[in-house]
């Protein structure tokens, strides 16, 4: 006789079993030991698959946490050595750098204020970057953004309120730069010159332009003969928000970078970037143009180390000298390789960097370093986060 599925009838006592109308016996499974309404599991293999990919997880976070105690222990090492090579006590050397660059709230100020212009010029570097461009000329388009906030401040003669007055100034300092950057860019599209060497060799040109301003058509004539320009009066310099120097210039640089890291991560314009930074020759089979991405790669670099002068001579300085900025660019450049051209990892190398760089500012007392010595630390920094940086699987290459 042929059992259905209709002659079934389950256990009133709910055992194993059900009893067919004809009398026949039938084992069943267990009992669900589940109640009702509770949540569905998934099945076997995707069970398998997240418990795969929380244990790849937890491996990859231990590995990071594991490569950046050796990266701050080996510089750190290193550099502990430099230091009794040349006679000096480690560790009073770093606690002096420590107490230096944030061992008070003066200190913190001073600090980000230092970094503020290696974030501008971290990000002058990023952009160029992320099209495979190598923007080494960040110190000259700083220098030709405070010369055009200088030139917007002085056409407007203190005539204008404050915040349009400052506005026009950045405006006037992003175009600065952006032109100063549009000129190795040029060169790079129409006769193939390398940009790297184009727009480093415009950093010596910019200091000239900077050395020759202070020395004569803008020299502050109650200067004495010391060679600057005029002081910026009150509603031509950033406010200040903290302690004696820490202006509000640095909210600026910090917008830019999110809106940056927004603009290369969310736009279309973004991922073009990505792809003529990977493969330049297939973004050109696809259609892209290749070199108006460049030119405009570079240029928005320049306008943001434009930008990054402005806020320098508005916030910190006050007036153009001729040793104005000196070092900041380079310093900048490494800052965003050290940020892997991520705009938001480069807020925190420049943090980084300028930390260095302020508590290196007490060596030479400390320990009778010279301040340079502090340089040798960025190095160390730098090598062994790109040596003992993550390497890049295969597939995601």
């Amino acid at each position: 006789m042929t059992t259905t599925q209709a002659d079934l009838v389950p256990d009133p006592a709910g055992e194993p079993g059900a009893t067919t109308s004809s009398g026949l016996t039938v084992e069943t499974a267990e009992p669900a030991s589940e109640e009702p309404g509770a949540h569905w599991e998934p099945d076997g293999e995707a069970a398998e698959a997240d418990a795969e990919a929380a244990h790849w997880s937890e491996h990859h976070l231990l590995r990071a946490a594991v490569r950046w105690v050796l990266v701050i222990g080996s510089t750190i090492v290193i550099y502990s050595a430099f230091l009794l090579a040349k006679g000096a006590d480690p560790l009073a050397v770093l606690r002096s750098m420590w107490d230096t660059a944030l061992g008070n709230p003066d200190a913190i100020g001073e600090t980000l204020i230092r970094s503020t212009p290696l974030l501008m010029a971290a990000l002058a570097a990023a952009v160029p970057a992320r099209a495979g461009l190598f923007n080494l000329g960040g110190e000259g388009q700083l220098l030709m953004g405070a010369i055009g906030a200088f030139l917007v401040a002085n056409r407007l003669d203190a005539g204008a309120p404050s915040v349009p007055t400052l506005v026009l100034m950045g405006l006037g300092g992003a175009a600065m730069g952006f032109l100063w950057a549009a000129l190795p860019a040029l060169l790079k599209v129409v006769t193939r010159t390398n940009e790297a060497i184009s727009s480093l060799l415009l950093n010596y040109i910019a200091a000239l332009v900077v050395t020759w301003l202070c020395f004569e058509p803008w020299k502050d004539p109650t200067s004495l003969g010391q060679a600057y320009s005029r002081e910026l009066v009150d509603g031509e310099r950033f406010p200040v928000i903290w302690g004696a120097r820490v202006h509000a210039g640095i909210f600026v640089a910090l917008v830019a970078a999110v809106v940056l890291w927004w603009v290369l991560r969310s736009t279309t314009w973004g991922f073009k970037l990505r792809v003529v930074g990977g493969n330049s020759a297939a973004a050109r089979r696809a259609g892209l143009a290749v070199g108006g991405l460049s030119i405009a790669a570079i240029g928005l670099g320049g306008a943001l180390a434009g930008l990054g002068g402005m806020i320098e001579v508005a916030g910190t300085e006050g007036r153009l000298r001729p040793d104005l900025l000196v070092g900041i660019g380079f310093i900048g450049f490494l800052a965003s390789w050290l940020g892997r051209h991520d705009p938001l990892k480069a807020c925190l190398a420049a943090l980084l960097l300028g930390a260095i760089a302020v508590g290196g500012s007490g060596l030479r007392i400390t320990a009778g370093l010279s301040g340079g010595a502090v340089n040798i630390l960025m190095a160390l920094v730098l090598i062994t986060v790109l040596g003992w940086g993550p390497r890049r699987t295969r597939s995601a290459a």
